[in-house]
């Protein structure tokens, strides 16, 4: 199998690494498999692939759709981002706790977030390419927040010795106590 499957420490949150050959020449990898990670149990369809670019110290989350929630298989192609998932299912017993990986084009890591969580990630290099692929259309009208820095998820975000860049809407998310019993923000 081209890929190792590591559970994370919330369960459903699994951090992947694909086998990369390389050579004089570069690399190869497959970044996903249909018939690998169905294998692994993890089933999904994807209807979406996403990219963005981002300078060092860009903060971008925690975002999440409320009633059409997305799973999200995520890496960095260039460069280094810490990236967080936050469990906001209900009834789940790690219900408010997050688990981080550090995503890195040279290692060609990935992290699989299911349904349910919130997402967010970190710019650690100079400039990232970041890109995900999701198992739901985007939905603006469905979007959902959490501040990145509410005590009481308690992230512990890398120091990079500078004040994080966020989005002005980034900044205005509201507390994580905003999820209402159902894990859907009011």
């Amino acid at each position: 199998m081209p890929f190792s499957f590591a559970p994370c420490p919330i369960a459903g949150l699994y951090e992947i690494q694909p086998k990369v050959f390389g050579d004089s020449r570069g690399y190869f990898f497959e970044v996903w498999s249909e018939r690998d990670f169905t294998a692994a149990g993890l089933p999904m369809i994807f209807v979406q692939d996403n990219q963005s670019r981002s300078g060092k110290g860009v903060l971008r989350g925690l975002h999440f759709q409320k009633t059409c929630p997305q799973g999200k298989l995520v890496r960095a192609i260039e460069g280094e981002v810490f990236d967080v998932a936050v469990d906001i299912r209900p009834g789940s017993t790690t219900y408010g706790k997050w688990h981080g990986v550090v995503l890195s084009g040279e290692k060609q890591n990935q992290y699989y977030i299911p349904q349910g969580f919130a997402h967010g990630f970190l710019v650690l290099s100079e400039t990232a390419v970041f890109a995900y692929k999701c198992t739901d259309f985007y939905h603006p009208e469905d979007e959902g927040g959490i501040i990145w820095n509410d005590p009481a998820i308690g992230i512990s975000w890398p120091d990079l010795g500078m004040e994080y860049y966020l989005s002005d809407k980034d900044k205005k998310l509201p507390a994580f106590s905003a999820l209402g019993s159902e894990g859907k923000q009011q």
